[in-house]
């Protein structure tokens, strides 16, 4: 049996769990609440079930635990990055989301110039509401002047963070269930994608004409429609150059000098290598130096993504151009669409499903759809006969007659 025990104004409930007494704090201080949370936990003892107490977990604990968990199911790349919200909303308020390298950090930080914004400051999870998560979230669009996708990121790592705090961590919200599932996303401005049209894809292989490389690396991009970073990791053993009419590309996952990469999706995908783009290849591995990796830095060495990017931009800026490798793969992916391929077709080559992909290019296939709408012509009416018969004498219809029954 349970019993109520009252110090000061607060509420506790006293009971036994395998033999040993237990004092919990009810954190009520009406007595109609305390009954029906001795209720249930008597009603959870019958039933040998578990106690269904708020638990009281600080923050930095959970959020040190939660941090080690995605250490070990998340990308590499990916945990700088929700380490970097974590702190944004609650501070460093574990080891885990200590600042180690200040200037590595601050370029993280959303719009630093826009100043500091309030930080979550709760003590334990369970302190945790959606009035405090939509407050904080308000005040990074009025203070911080973040973008409202942004704020959305920041709304999907704590809900995210909730969910395993509940399934995994030990952590039971009040009313059993995740305090912040209820904040409403922001509603983020339709943004118009950019690619380039046939001759921009012209001049922009062009003016690489001198880097036989860089030349053949954006051909990549723009005729295979890979990410920066799958390019960045392909092998020779990745190319399967007798396979189809041109050869084809493998994207797949792999582990070199102990570093395991996988593509953005998980999943392994063949992109086939068109004619234009088997001759830019050709020509580059007539001057390709043996090693590791099929386009390697000045050293030797695997391309880092921010460097490599840096030298694209040096080289289209000395002719005025600002094409970056996302519009080389949104030009795969228009391309594709103008030409009337499938959603279907255009995200199994690109490794997107087909939801991002009429996200994006839906918008581009009616060019490509004019002749559906078409109607055979053999047993249509031609214009002449339709203009014959609405000139012809329309047909004469019977006269009423006036029927007056005085009766």
């Amino acid at each position: 049996m349970a019993s109520l025990k009252k110090r000061g104004r607060a509420y506790y409930a006293q009971y036994y769990d395998n033999g040993k007494q237990k004092r919990v704090n009810l954190h009520t201080e009406s007595l109609q609440v305390a009954k029906e949370k001795l209720r249930q936990i008597e009603s959870a003892q019958f039933r040998e079930e578990e106690i269904p107490l708020t638990t009281k977990t600080p923050i930095g604990d959970i959020l040190e635990k939660y941090i080690k968990y995605k250490s070990g199911h998340s990308r590499d790349k990916n945990i700088p990055k929700i380490n970097t919200y974590l702190r944004g909303a609650f501070g460093p308020v574990c080891e885990a989301l200590q600042v180690r390298n200040q200037a590595i950090a601050q370029k993280a930080v959303k719009r630093p110039s826009a100043g500091s914004a309030s930080i979550i400051s709760i003590s334990h999870i369970e302190h945790l509401s959606a009035e405090v998560l939509s407050t904080f979230l308000s005040e990074l669009i009025k203070d911080k002047r973040v973008s409202p996708r942004t704020a959305n990121h920041y709304r999907q790592t704590i809900v995210t963070l909730c969910n395993w705090a509940q399934r995994e961590g030990g952590v039971r919200f009040p009313g059993g269930k995740n305090p912040v599932a209820d904040v409403k996303c922001y509603k983020v401005p339709k943004s118009m994608i950019t690619f380039l049209k046939l001759k921009d894809i012209r001049t922009q292989l062009d003016v690489l004409a001198n880097d036989t490389q860089l030349q053949t690396m954006v051909a990549v991009f723009i005729y295979a429609g890979l990410r920066r970073e799958e390019a960045l990791w392909l092998t020779p053993d990745d190319f399967e150059w007798s396979m189809g009419n041109h050869g084809v590309i493998m994207v797949r996952g792999k582990t070199i000098d102990g570093k395991t990469w996988m593509p953005k999706t998980g999943e392994d995908r063949p992109v086939p290598i068109s004619k234009t783009l088997r001759e830019y290849l050709d020509s580059y591995r007539e001057i390709r130096k043996p090693g590791t990796w099929f386009f390697c830095a000045p050293r030797g060495k695997q391309w880092d993504p921010d460097n490599f990017s840096e030298l694209l931009r040096e080289s289209n800026s000395k002719h005025g151009l600002s094409w970056s490798c996302l519009d080389y793969r949104h030009t795969f992916g228009s391309q594709l669409a103008m030409k009337g391929e499938s959603l279907y077709k255009v995200s199994s080559l690109m490794g997107n499903s087909p939801e991002i992909c009429r996200k994006h290019y839906a918008a581009l296939m009616p060019e490509s759809l004019m002749e559906s709408v078409e109607f055979p012509t053999d047993e249509m009416p031609s214009p002449t006969s339709a203009v014959s018969q609405s000139s012809a004498e329309p047909p004469r219809r019977g006269f009423l007659k006036l029927v007056v029954n005085n009766s």
